[in-house]
């Protein structure tokens, strides 16, 4: 493994700096204040060609791997954009991954260049009220009717529903009472139909301007040819993007809590109390220096797994531990940032406090530090499974 980045992987950086250098921390705050989806910034990295960063080139995409597309999305987050911005995009990004796999060449061509030109904006419907992340008991249902499938059930945290077009969706196929292992759910990618889905919002802590969405499906009918792979092996095919999920995540933490590291060293490097940068104090510069420490062995268990994916080895063990370990090392930063800052970290205006409150994504979602750190236990160290 090298730890240098090619030429090809720093350009990639610093072209996505400057496309991010329009949309500074005012231009985030105003979206957290009024919610407004930022279409700008997502036209913006659309028309410069960096929704299809990991996708084939035959589809329009770059056809780079999962390393520069965790380069990506570290740069978008860490230029301030944070967790509003990197969601505002990560759909597309990687969120097509099992059609770019299972996919057959019809679907692909079909699918895959509306996404990576933003022409289309896709959600992703897992989740549901009764199940969390026990996916394998889903209970909505598609029902083959002709060459149509008709679907009923709900679906909740969806990301991005306000504003999608298309819809990545997980649903029953058999029975739940006659499934072996991980049988009976099917993968599809098809129109988001208002008229057959209703979209809640839910109102939460932060990143107020990319959605978050309970469905309700009545009577929605998908097409056969919208179907992806075999019925009812959905569950396999989103598990093979699970991994490069886990590694964007981790990666979009780690830059979040970059920004906040930054703003706290400018604030503890210009603020003066009793006649004397209060950086120069070891209160404060030291658990910035911790936080610093954190980041980077964060980051780099991160590329490890990137680097392990690209070359088709084994990461499960890399890629879930860099979404724990970027997640926490994200949110301590921002903890510390709002500390560094005192009273004023509490204040809109230092930018900070809105990090602190995106910094809570990543920790949560999509898959529970308690249920890392069970696999890790289970299949790193052999130890007896525990739920």
């Amino acid at each position: 493994m090298d730890f240098a980045l090619t030429e090809e992987q720093q350009q990639i950086i610093d072209a996505i700096e400057k496309v991010c250098a329009p949309f500074d921390a005012d231009y985030w705050h105003a979206r957290d204040n009024d919610g407004a989806f930022p279409e700008d910034f997502y036209r913006a990295l659309a028309d410069a060609g960096w929704l299809g960063i990991a996708m084939p080139e035959a589809y329009g995409g770059a056809g780079l791997g999962i390393t520069e597309a965790a380069l990506m999305m570290h740069t978008i987050s860490a230029t301030g954009a944070g967790l509003s911005g990197a969601s505002a995009v990560h759909m597309n990004i990687f969120g097509l991954h099992p059609v770019v796999v299972y996919g057959t060449e019809e679907q692909k061509a079909r699918m895959l260049p509306p996404l990576i030109a933003g022409k289309d904006k896709a959600c992703f419907g897992v989740t549901e009220p009764n199940t969390g992340l026990n996916t394998l008991k889903l209970k909505t249902r598609a029902v083959r009717d002709g060459d149509h499938y008709v679907v009923h059930g709900q679906k909740v945290f969806i990301s991005t529903a306000q504003q999608a077009s298309k819809i990545l969706l997980l649903a029953r196929t058999k029975p739940v009472e006659e499934c072996k292992g991980t049988e009976g759910l099917s993968l599809f990618y098809t129109d988001f139909d208002r008229s057959k889905i209703e979209v809640h919002e839910i109102a939460k802590m932060g990143r107020k301007c990319v959605d978050t969405n309970q469905l309700f499906i009545d009577g929605l009918r998908i097409p056969v040819e919208d179907r992806i792979g075999e019925e009812n092996r959905g569950f396999e095919y989103i598990l093979h993007g699970m991994n490069p999920e886990r590694i964007l995540i981790a990666c979009e933490a780690i830059g979040l809590g970059r920004a906040a590291l930054g703003r706290a060293t400018q604030y503890a490097r210009e603020r003066e109390v009793f006649n004397r940068p209060i950086g120069q104090n070891q209160g404060i510069q030291h658990p910035l220096a911790e936080r610093w420490m954190e980041l980077e062995a964060a980051f780099l268990l991160a590329m490890k797994a990137a680097w392990l994916y690209d070359r088709h080895q084994p990461c499960a063990a890399e890629a879930n531990a860099a979404k724990f370990l970027g997640a926490e090392a994200g949110f301590k930063a921002c903890e510390s940032a709002i500390f560094t800052h005192g009273g004023m970290g509490y204040a809109k205006e230092f930018h900070v406090e809105r990090l602190m409150r995106e910094s809570w994504i990543p920790r949560l979602a999509p898959v529970s530090p308690q249920l890392i750190l069970c696999f890790i236990a289970e299949k790193v160290l052999g130890l007896p499974k525990s739920y």
